[in-house]
């Protein structure tokens, strides 16, 4: 039994096409719907998976390939996030044999499989998967510096093999222990969904993060990419509610926020906190924005923002997250700026032991403050009086 599958999002294929390949059938990936096609010709498979939304070539044309073009009743099924009626009932019209909505799981569409076109001859005993297949693909960015000993590979490993459409970029920032070995041994047979991008010399965490995020913006199966610290002092759950927040709103940038409330478990240390608040205060003056917390090392981005965000190097090395609002607040104007931002409260946050950032390093960032203010001043206004020029010119 021979099954194709046509997605423009590998980290949507990989998974189907593995549980698939154990459960005994024959299968073929292909994240390029011309391709598809082409080796829909030659591989002849008894049944078609396909995608909807694709650029290029739709998979509502790969569907009128096979069913007009080829007068083929191969078997089709969609997987798709696409829920609107008219999508739905066009794909039925064509001739399709099944629609499934992202996101479903991976049990769903081998039953559904088999329903179609019946159990592969040889039958592999497999337990079920609690595997599902997202509608959309994310990236995140993990800066590490000498993270041997703090590394917690197996809750990075455990969530990627559990949650599909993710792609972990780990950034070595020059490490002087053995954190590359490490991120290399936990990229071993993950290469497809884990990236190691080493950095020659430490270059401090705004400059890793930036290097990541412009690395994962390359990958064009990606609809958001975002940033966690590499000691999940905000774990990957929290991550992924930041990302169903932006994935079904309009914001270009959801950032997480350790404010304390009920039912959430944030803890801090006493001192810091009261120099969290100080330092909070000044930001929100800069950013003339009602931030409560702007460092929380979490935060995910709609990927046409990360130009706008990342391409130029920061003032500063630690508080880079006050640079990437103060860009979008000049670049779009501080109205639709703070329509574009949403911070939103984390279910957990816990202060790890080891962090980097002693208090000495906290009274620095007051300075370091001082900076970005002054290169930032006056940006805003300059940006706006060139747009209104621009429109006096061109009326």
């Amino acid at each position: 039994m021979k099954v194709l599958a046509i997605d423009d999002q590998q980290l949507v294929l990989l998974p189907l096409q593995k549980r698939l390949t154990e459960l005994g059938y024959d299968v073929k990936i292909e994240t390029d719907a011309t391709k598809g096609l082409e080796t829909y010709e030659s591989f002849q498979p008894d049944l078609v998976i396909v995608d909807i939304n694709m650029p290029g070539v739709s998979g509502l044309e790969v569907v009128k390939h096979i069913r007009i073009t080829k007068n083929a009743q191969t078997p089709i099924m969609v997987l798709s996030g696409d829920t609107k009626d008219e999508t739905i009932t066009e794909g039925f019209d064509l001739g399709i044999n099944d629609y499934m909505k992202k996101p479903l799981s991976l049990n769903e569409i081998s039953a559904r499989t088999k329903r179609l076109i019946g159990a592969p001859t040889v039958q592999n005993k497999v337990s079920k998967s609690n595997v599902m297949i997202q509608e959309r693909c994310v990236g995140v960015v993990i800066p590490c510096y000498n993270e041997e000993e703090r590394l917690l590979s197996e809750d990075f490993i455990t969530y990627i093999d559990k949650n599909s459409g993710y792609h972990l970029c780990f950034v070595n920032d020059g490490s002087k222990d053995n954190t590359l070995e490490v991120l290399k041994q936990l990229q071993k047979g993950r290469e497809d969904f884990i990236t190691v991008y080493d950095c020659d010399k430490n270059g401090g965490k705004a400059e890793a993060v930036r290097l990541g995020m412009l690395h994962m913006a390359k990958k064009e199966d990606l609809d958001y990419i975002g940033f966690l610290d590499a000691d999940l002092s905000t774990d990957l759950a929290d991550f992924d509610d930041l990302v169903k927040t932006i994935e079904t709103s309009d914001f270009k940038i959801v950032s997480g926020s350790r404010i304390s409330r009920m039912g959430a478990n944030i803890t801090k240390e006493s001192a810091r906190k009261i120099i969290s608040l100080t330092i909070n205060f000044i930001i929100r003056k800069i950013l003339k924005m009602d931030f409560k917390d702007t460092q929380c090392g979490a935060k995910i981005f709609h990927k046409d923002v990360i130009e706008i965000a990342f391409g130029k190097k920061f003032v500063t090395q630690w508080i880079f997250d006050v640079e990437i609002f103060k860009r979008m607040s000049i670049h779009f104007g501080l109205k639709k700026a703070k329509a574009m931002l949403c911070e939103q409260p984390l279910k957990r946050w816990i202060h790890a032991d080891g962090s980097k950032l002693s208090m000495k390093d906290s009274v620095k960032i007051i300075f370091q403050l001082a900076e970005i203010s002054w290169v930032y001043r006056g940006k805003s206004n300059n940006k706006q009086q060139k747009n209104n020029t621009s429109l006096v010119l061109n009326s």
